[in-house]
């Protein structure tokens, strides 16, 4: 091969250019365990420091993405759309989205990550549903797609190996934080699972991976610009996260969320920005026209409870009880509810989202190890958002614990998270822009 490891990290560190083959070599090294991982660590952090280009990074993203299995969804009639998002708190538009948009005919074959931090991801919350199976095979996963036109599983092991040792290099050496990095590993995950067109969900505000809206819409622009690369329509809805999502936060207190949204129990920024994202699903599916044609669609799978119905078909489907559907108290639930009081009157003008995560997770509701086990139980309700008036001693949340102590933990930590102030400040802007490869639209 005549490649050398060291002389691809000098190269880097020196701010140089990386060939095509180079950066296969440092995949294939990564996803074979053929190189060691002083060397890889060593790479991670020069590209850190001195960045990729996006030919690099679109190189990267493709070698990651094809250093193992790819899923191949052409059984499946129609055009697959993937949607992903960044992650934040109360983040629940999975839940929500994919049975509207297969209601509306568009297949939705998604593959879901574990998820570290203050709740679990997708897969954890789908694993509150009593008997649900999370990990199909190729075959079973594809059928059930064809089926009933969704599904939602867990990601094989050879599903991007690369991608999977690099990222749990970067999360122990300090390499988190680069933008070519984050965008090649969701990205590549993405083409890696074989979906036609892929929508973005890119979080901004103090709850999510990136604070600024700067450096969310340059994420936003380098995943888009990877995927016009890879030949893969993508494009990215940036949205706020200046305080959770959705009023739940926990695993099956998010499922009875999604429960009550497409039950047309409730609505808010939850069900606006899943409508927002779904339109885009629809559009690039080739199942509507434009986005007022997709939300009319969408509003209407929603109204006639064809979205609650899909759902519970994909739950039979994957072996969970569909009842939960019609009965959200066969979900688990916790054994002691406890109201954390405002302090004073006044206006909700602030939440630290990252704070009141936590405090999911001190009660069990997430995980620090991957070995960690969740309780899908517990978590917590907002009761208030950013602009709304509270009187003193009137909750602004209610904990659902299993564990007194930790409840008092978490009690603390929610009580410093909510800011009331004396004025009313408007709420928190939602969808801040929409960037696809030749356009962008801004909003705020």
């Amino acid at each position: 091969m005549g490649m050398n490891m060291v002389s691809i990290i000098l190269k880097k560190k020196a701010g140089e250019v990386l060939t095509t083959e180079e950066i296969r070599f440092v995949a294939q090294g990564a996803a074979k365990n053929t190189l060691p991982p002083e060397q890889l660590s060593a790479w991670l952090m020069a590209v850190c420091w001195r960045g990729m280009d996006d030919r690099e990074t679109a190189d990267l993203t493709l070698a990651m993405a094809y250093s193992g299995d790819v899923v191949d969804l052409s059984a499946i009639p129609g055009v697959c759309v993937d949607k992903h998002s960044t992650g934040g708190v109360g983040d629940t538009t999975t839940l929500v989205l994919v049975p509207l948009v297969a209601a509306c005919g568009a297949p939705v074959a998604k593959m879901s990550g574990r998820a570290l931090g203050h709740t679990g991801g997708t897969l954890d919350k789908l694993e509150s549903i009593p008997g649900m199976r999370i990990y199909l095979d190729q075959a079973a996963f594809i059928d059930q797609v064809r089926r009933v036109g969704c599904a939602v599983v867990g990601q094989t092991q050879s599903l991007a190996p690369a991608d999977k040792l690099l990222y749990a290099l970067r999360d122990v050496t300090g390499t988190v934080d680069s933008l070519p990095l984050i965008a090649s590993s969701i990205v590549s995950k993405k083409l890696a699972a074989g979906s036609g067109a892929i929508v973005l969900d890119v979080k901004t505000g103090n709850g999510a991976l990136m604070p600024t809206l700067d450096a969310s819409v340059a994420l936003a622009r380098a995943m888009v610009r990877i995927g016009k690369l890879a030949g893969k329509p993508t494009l990215a809805l940036v949205t706020g996260m200046e305080e959770p999502l959705g009023s739940h936060v926990g695993n099956a207190l998010e499922v009875k969320e999604a429960i009550d949204i497409l039950a047309g129990r409730a609505a808010g920024p939850l069900l606006r920005v899943s409508l927002a994202l779904g339109s885009q699903m629809l559009v690039a599916a080739g199942k509507a026209a434009d986005l007022v044609q997709a939300e009319i669609l969408l509003q209407k799978a929603l109204a006639s409870g064809a979205g609650l119905a899909k759902l519970r078909d994909m739950i039979a489907a994957q072996g969970g009880d569909p009842r939960v559907t019609e009965d959200v108290s066969l979900l688990p639930r916790a054994r002691h509810l406890s109201p954390v009081p405002a302090e004073r009157d006044g206006y909700v003008d602030h939440m630290d989202t990252v704070a009141i995560g936590r405090a999911a997770q001190l009660l069990g509701a997430g995980r620090e190890t991957k070995e960690q086990a969740i309780d899908t139980a517990v978590g917590l309700v907002m009761h208030k958002r950013i602009g709304e008036a509270v009187a003193k001693g009137e909750p602004v949340a209610t904990l659902h614990a299993n564990d007194p102590a930790l409840a008092r933990q978490a009690a603390a930590v929610l009580a410093r998270a909510v800011t009331i102030g004396g004025a009313q400040t408007a709420p928190p802007p939602l969808i801040h822009a929409i960037i696809m490869p030749d356009t962008e639209e801004y909003f705020t």
